[in-house]
């Protein structure tokens, strides 16, 4: 099967940093833990990508696992916000070019701070959207946080 290259595997590919495509069924609901079982991967090593926006106005990016939640209020003292919310869904795709269940942390329409859940450092390796429902990249941890330039907090409930 030929890979459409997104965005996100654009921009790697630029930055000479290796991944692996893993694709799975995009013929229905999904969720992130459903995708970790589809790739037989353990879902603590599965992140989803959420965008929100702070008091200020500003929109601030944040990946962790498909299984966890994010504490507002972690996230917002993670980002010296008052507080934070999420994004409505139907501003995503307008302000990251990616639609809901596709966003990838890579190759959104402008950087935003992105913050990744400290528990990443625990992998030498993870998963997140390559950027296209039906579509992961499998990548190195190092190179995710240096490709995005993300900082590394602990934001999810515990």
């Amino acid at each position: 099967m030929k890979i459409t290259k997104t965005n996100a595997l654009r921009i790697l590919d630029a930055q000479n940093i290796s991944y692996e495509v893993r694709t799975y069924p995009d013929d229905g609901p999904i969720n992130g833990t459903a995708v970790a079982a589809y790739l037989g991967e353990d879902p603590a090593q599965v992140y989803k990508t959420l965008v929100t926006t702070g008091a200020s106005k500003q929109h601030y990016v944040f990946c962790i696992p498909v299984e966890a939640h994010l504490d507002l209020k972690k996230a917002a003292k993670a980002v010296n916000e008052k507080n934070i919310e999420m994004l409505p869904q139907k501003e995503l795709l307008p302000l990251t070019g990616y639609v809901h269940g596709g966003c990838s942390p890579v190759g959104m329409k402008k950087p935003f701070p992105t913050v990744i859940q400290e528990d990443c450092i625990l992998y030498e390796d993870l998963y997140v959207s390559a950027g296209k429902i039906g579509m992961q990249m499998h990548i190195q941890t190092d190179d995710l946080i240096r490709a995005v330039g993300m900082s590394i907090r602990d934001v999810i409930e515990q």
